[in-house]
């Protein structure tokens, strides 16, 4: 019996050690320093809520070791109260993944969105279904979801992202008749819409394959040889330049140069003068938002 014990213990042990993680490690904050006169808890719970619907729910088919999961945050800001149960808000999308044999992780999304109003009460359950829309709040939370894990799926192999932009893509078709904003083509050029268009786009597929040039074949092997990897990781902004002449201003290259302005010159601040003197005027051409930015690639 004593031995049975042992084995039943060991077994156990074995099972917990080699078990399998949800794909996303998100850190959720509600914050709603707008709001005024009102019981906070309903923001307690909804962070509560938020969080585990991130992280619980199985949003692919693969299996993910608990040091694999994806690190993201979310940060919804309340801004303003219209009834019980209904809220307006913006939410700040932030994920980053690791960089081989290193603890350094690059951000692949840093984008506010301020189209996001809501109903909740406390402790309601969370519903979502990809094929339907049910309501704002969890169709966003998917949304953004998806849009996380098929970024990171793509700086870790070709346009391994494209099933979870479908999925984001059906969440977006599914919304068309809702009243709510951030969904539709004609409420603006940068909301939800256009994100899961431009990454479902042929006109963008230079922009998914920077992505993995750049962190595959470039970041992971900074440990390995610098100078080829900074090669490679110039090389792969060099391809955006067939997304600029094709969509010039497009969102998604914002979004891209809103999570990698400040590494791209911190990497190359350090390059060889012929490599600063051709890729900072390119840098400029296709975002001339970050031009003082860039500007300080050349002047380090």
């Amino acid at each position: 019996m004593r031995n049975r014990l042992i084995l039943l213990i060991i077994f156990l042990a074995f099972v917990h050690s080699t078990s399998w993680a949800q794909e996303l490690n998100c850190s959720v904050k509600v914050l709603s320093p707008a709001i005024q006169g009102t019981d906070k808890n309903i923001f307690e719970t909804l962070e509560t809520s938020i969080k585990e619907f991130m992280n619980n729910t199985r949003w692919t088919n693969d299996n993910f070791k608990e040091e694999e999961r994806i690190e993201c945050n979310l940060t919804i800001n309340v801004t303003k109260r219209n009834s019980v149960d209904e809220f307006e808000a913006n939410i700040i999308v932030q994920s980053r993944r690791p960089v081989y044999k290193s603890s350094y992780f690059s951000n692949l999304i840093n984008y506010q969105d301020n189209d996001f109003a809501f109903k909740y009460t406390p402790f309601q359950p969370f519903e979502f279904n990809e094929n339907t829309y049910t309501n704002n709040l969890t169709s966003v939370l998917a949304f953004y979801a998806y849009i996380i894990i098929g970024l990171d799926y793509d700086s870790f192999s070709p346009e391994g992202g494209t099933p979870f932009y479908q999925k984001a893509q059906t969440i977006v078709n599914n919304a068309q008749n809702a009243p709510d904003k951030g969904w539709k083509a004609f409420e603006g050029s940068k909301n939800r819409y256009w994100i899961a268009e431009n990454l479902s786009n042929p006109n963008f597929k230079a922009l998914r394959m920077c992505m993995y040039n750049y962190h595959r074949m470039g970041l992971d092997l900074m440990t390995k040889d610098v100078e080829l990897a900074r090669k490679n990781i110039a090389d792969a902004l060099e391809g955006l330049m067939k997304v600029h002449n094709l969509q010039m201003g497009s969102f998604l290259m914002q979004l891209f140069f809103l999570a990698k302005a400040d590494e791209i010159v911190n990497i190359f601040s350090v390059a060889t003068p012929e490599v600063k003197n051709k890729l900072a005027p390119l840098l400029i051409t296709i975002d001339p938002g970050n031009t003082s930015k860039f500007e300080k690639i050349r002047a380090n």
